[in-house]
C-alpha cells in the first residue's frame, strides 16, 4: 500500500533524539511521504477502530481532502482567540523538525478547526466539547492533493525515546489505519423531528424588523434550530458520503469530539490563502431550485433582479472590501453578481480577489471577515449585540469559521453553514436568514426551512 522512498522513520527520527537540545524536553516531528492511490473516506472509516477523534475536509470543486485521525497537539484560546490561536501556531512551527520535501497544500504540519460564532455568547450544554477556538495537529494526515496521495505522521519525541521502538509503534499504527479501510454504510432514519421554538423564532424577527425600521441595524441575520431523533447511531462516513454526491461546489467537512460530531456541506468560502494570493467569497441571497429548467432559469433571473436579495449581496461586498483594503493590495472585485447553482439552492455570488501584504497573516483575514453580513448582519456591532440578547440558541459553531492552514503558507475557511451537529441517535441542524426592514415572517420562516434541506437529506428525510 505504502511507496516508501523517502528516508526510513527510524533513521528521522533517530536524527531529531540524538540533536534534541539538552534545554528542550519535547520536540514536534513531522513527517510526510508519498503513497499510492487510497479512498479518503473509506480511509476516515477504517480510522473510527482506533477510538481516536477523525477531521475529514474535502473541496468537492478541487482534487483536494485532507483526513486527521488522533491528536499530536492542540491549540485552545478563549480570549483574543486569533492573536493566541496564530501566536501559538507560529511558535508550534518554529520549534517544530518538519521533514516533507513535497511542500504541497495540506502536507507537513497541518493545523484544522474552527472557532466559535460568538465568544461572548454563553456557551450551553449542546457545544460543550467544541471551544471558542480550536485547531488539532492530528497525529496522522492523509492528504488527497491534484490526485496526488500523502500521508504525514506528527508525532511529539524525547530524548528519553528509543527511535526504534518509537518508529514500531508509529509504523503498527499506520498499518492498521490503512487495514481497517471500510466503506462507509448505513440506513438512518429520521424518527422524530422537532422545529425548536418556531412562534417564538417568528416573534423575534418581528422584534428585528421593528429595530431595523427603528435605525438600529440594517440587516439582523437570525438562526432557528431543528433537533432530530434518529432510528440509531448516525454514521458520520456515509452522511459525508451523501453530502459529496449530492453537495458540488461545495466545502464537506466533520470535525469529531469524541462521541458529537460537527458535519455540514458549506458552499461558502471565507478566504483561501495561497503563498500572498488571497481569494474570498461573497454568497448572498438565496432562492430555490426549480423544478425543470426553464423554472429554474426564471427563478434565477428573478434572484438577480430582486430588491432585497441584492441588498443582502451588496452589504456582503461592501465589507469585505472594506475588510480587505488595510491587509491587501491590487483588490479585484466584479461589477455584478452571479448566480451560484446548488443542489437545493441558488445564491448570488462574488469572488474577490487580492494580494496579502507583508507582515499580515490568514488569522488577520478571518478576524477582519468574521462574521460576513450574510451570518450576523450590519452594521456589525449592532447586529451582534441584537443576535446575543435575543436569538434563541447558541450558535457554536455554526455560522463560524471552519477549515485548515499548513506550514506552506497555505490556508483556507469556509463559513459553516449548511451543517449539524451529530450527537449519537441525535443531531441539531441550524438554518437562518438575513433580516431588513421589508422582511416578511413567514417568507423568511420558509427560508430557513428551504435551508434545512440540504442536512435533511443526508440524514433520511
Amino acid at each position: 500500500m505504502i511507496e516508501v522512498k523517502e528516508t526510513p522513520i527510524e533513521e528521522l527520527l533517530d536524527r531529531v533524539i540524538s540533536n534534541l537540545p539538552s534545554n528542550k524536553k519535547y520536540q514536534l516531528v513531522s513527517i510526510t511521504k508519498k503513497i499510492k492511490e487510497v479512498n479518503t473516506l473509506h480511509f476516515f472509516e477504517g480510522a473510527k477502530a482506533l477510538n481516536k477523534d477523525r477531521i475529514f475536509w474535502t473541496s468537492t470543486a478541487e482534487q483536494y481532502d485532507v483526513v486527521g485521525i488522533g491528536n499530536a497537539y492542540e491549540i485552545h484560546a478563549k480570549e483574543n482567540r486569533f492573536e493566541i490561536t496564530e501566536n501559538k501556531w507560529n511558535e508550534l512551527l518554529a520549534n517544530a523538525k518538519i521533514f516533507n520535501p513535497y511542500q504541497v497544500a495540506g502536507t507537513g504540519v497541518v493545523a484544522l478547526g474552527g472557532m466559535a460564532f460568538d465568544p461572548k455568547k454563553e456557551q450551553t450544554h449542546l457545544w460543550e466539547k467544541f471551544s471558542p477556538s480550536q485547531f488539532t495537529i492530528p497525529a496522522f494526515i492523509l492528504t488527497k492533493n491534484n490526485n496526488n496521495y500523502y500521508f504525514t505522521i506528527n508525532t511529539y519525541v524525547t530524548k528519553d525515546d528509543h527511535p526504534r521502538q518509537l518508529a514500531t509503534e508509529i509504523e503498527h499504527q499506520e498499518s492498521l489505519l490503512f487495514r481497517n479501510m471500510e466503506q462507509p454504510s448505513d440506513h438512518l432514519t429520521i424518527n422524530e423531528k422537532i422545529e425548536v421554538k418556531p412562534d417564538k423564532w417568528r416573534e423575534t424577527v418581528r422584534q428585528a424588523r421593528e429595530a431595523i425600521r427603528t435605525n438600529k441595524a440594517e440587516k439582523i441575520v437570525l438562526a432557528r434550530e431543528m433537533r432530530l431523533k434518529f432510528n440509531k447511531e448516525a454514521n458520520i462516513a456515509s452522511i459525508l458520503q451523501k453530502l459529496i454526491d449530492k453537495h458540488a461546489n461545495s466545502y464537506i467537512f466533520a470535525f469529531e469530539k469524541g462521541e458529537d460530531c460537527f458535519v455540514g456541506a458549506t458552499p461558502e468560502r471565507l478566504v483561501k490563502l495561497n503563498g500572498e494570493q488571497l481569494l474570498s467569497t461573497c454568497l448572498a441571497g438565496t432562492a430555490p431550485r426549480g423544478k425543470t429548467k426553464e423554472e429554474d432559469l426564471k427563478i434565477s433571473q428573478d434572484l438577480l433582479k430582486d430588491e432585497k436579495n441584492r441588498q443582502e449581496h451588496e452589504f456582503v461586498v461592501k465589507m469585505i472590501k472594506g475588510a480587505l483594503e488595510t491587509y491587501s493590495t491590487e483588490i479585484e472585485i466584479p461589477n455584478e453578481p452571479i448566480v451560484y447553482p446548488l443542489k437545493n439552492l441558488q445564491h448570488l455570488y462574488t469572488p474577490v480577489t487580492a494580494i496579502l501584504k507583508d507582515g499580515y497573516s490568514i488569522f488577520d483575514i478571518v478576524k477582519q471577515l468574521h462574521p460576513t453580513p450574510a451570518l450576523g448582519g450590519t452594521p456589525n456591532k449592532e447586529s451582534m449585540a441584537f443576535i446575543r440578547d435575543h436569538e434563541l440558541l447558541d450558535r457554536g459553531w455554526y455560522g463560524a469559521p471552519v477549515g485548515w492552514l499548513d506550514s506552506n503558507q497555505n490556508s483556507e475557511f469556509a463559513v459553516a453553514i449548511r451543517s449539524g451537529l451529530i450527537q449519537g441517535n441525535e443531531a441539531s441542524l441550524f438554518a437562518g436568514g438575513g433580516i431588513v426592514k421589508d422582511s416578511n415572517l413567514e417568507e423568511e420562516y420558509e427560508e430557513t426551512t428551504i435551508k434545512f434541506k440540504p442536512m435533511l437529506s443526508v440524514l433520511g428525510d
